[in-house]
């Protein structure tokens, strides 16, 4: 097992679930609440996650999270939080629950309505230290969101905000690869395109920080390098090690902003019905983003197409829409249900998230309606 300090503590490896309780001790959480969702429990692995936890240090275990976290399912596991009075919280699943717990342990310990700490609405330096601990345990390798600053919301009317600040990065990160073994095929390759799709927008990001850019072409490689491997092979130890390395980069990487495939997904993501998967949106989103930015950054798709290891003349774009052929996923927002009445919907909430800010390219209207289109 490796100890790993980069923006926040992270235990990585086999059986680092191990050290949960030794983390809410070094973290002062004498009662914790867990937040997971029901596809986790029955699962079994919240049982497999809390296994070396003392019983009393558990104070509640909720269950409701939605696909998408929602402002209505974080002030109810609020309720159910301080009912219970924990001190911490204990987030185990996917990207869902952990977000889930960033807004639980905001809304538990800042005063007024919830919007007010989003990004795009000034926020950001309204969210301070007091925030509760979150000790995060992924159990999918795809979002980041362990080692993230950010948790995705649907508020009440429908938007998708981002809640961005330092103070909301979980205290610990547990990433046991053996919570991944057995993950179903569909799901290992929408997750893993996720990290993918992280890695490469943040690295194309134009924000300055080598550090970042260099660890999110470290996971690139190691993503595409394995994601075949562990869709094909479930409990491939190797693989699902690396894909949950590759994810971790990703999430590390974040500092440097994402760009419009998340502008996109976001709110694609956010309508009530139909429940669109995060990652299988960015998988079909990529490669028309990644032909649209290119002429942009001509010197940063070089050095992608040598992690891809592609020729000189390499189709990055291509690749990656190959790349979702060979592991399944949809290839259209059509194929994945996307109503076609929602395309305005979408393109609004893209022009108005935080990922567009960072978008290699400048985004105007037009440009995201024509992507969206596109990818329709």
């Amino acid at each position: 097992m490796s100890v790993i300090n980069y923006l926040t503590t992270v235990r990585f490896g086999e059986g680092s679930t191990a050290e949960i309780g030794d983390d809410l001790r070094e973290l002062g959480i004498s009662r914790a609440f867990v937040i997971t969702d029901r596809g986790v429990e029955h699962a079994g692995l919240v049982e497999r996650a809390l296994v070396n936890v003392a019983r009393d240090l558990i104070a509640d275990i909720y269950t409701d999270t939605p696909s998408n976290p929602t402002e209505q399912a974080a002030e109810a596991a609020l309720t159910r939080f301080r009912a219970s009075g924990a001190d911490g919280i204990i987030a185990i699943g996917g990207g869902s629950p952990i977000d889930l717990a960033k807004a639980v342990a905001l809304m538990a310990t800042h005063d007024g309505p919830f919007e007010r700490f989003a990004a795009r609405l000034g926020g950001i330096p309204l969210i301070s230290a007091a925030v509760a601990p979150v000790i995060a345990v992924p159990t999918t390798a795809g979002t980041g969101s362990e080692v993230g600053r950010a948790a995705l919301v649907t508020l009440q009317d429908g938007r998708k905000l981002g809640f961005i600040s330092p103070h909301l990065i979980p205290k610990r990160a547990i990433c046991d690869p053996e919570l991944t073994y057995g993950l179903p095929p569909l799901l290992t390759a929408a997750t893993g395109i996720d990290a993918i799709s992280h890695c490469v927008e943040t690295y194309l990001s134009p924000r300055d920080n080598p550090p970042a850019e260099a660890i999110a072409l470290d996971g690139l490689r190691r993503a595409v390098t394995h994601i075949e491997t562990a869709v094909a092979e479930p409990e491939h130890i190797t693989a699902r090690r690396e894909m949950m390395m590759a994810a971790l980069q990703g999430g590390l990487t974040f500092q440097k902003g994402l760009g419009a495939i998340h502008a996109i997904s976001h709110p694609a993501g956010g309508l009530d019905q139909p429940a669109l998967h995060h990652g299988m949106l960015n998988a079909v989103l990529m490669p028309h983003v990644l032909r649209f930015n290119e002429s942009a950054a001509p010197a940063k798709y070089d050095a992608l197409r040598n992690a891809l290891e592609l020729p000189p003349d390499g189709d990055v774009a291509g690749y990656f829409d190959q790349l979702n052929v060979t592991l399944e996923l949809p290839r259209s927002l059509s194929a994945m249900g996307l109503p076609r009445e929602a395309i305005p919907q979408v393109v609004e909430g893209a022009l108005n998230d935080h990922s567009a800010a960072t978008n290699p390219r400048t985004l105007t209207r037009d440009h995201v309606e024509d992507l969206v289109k596109a990818a329709y």
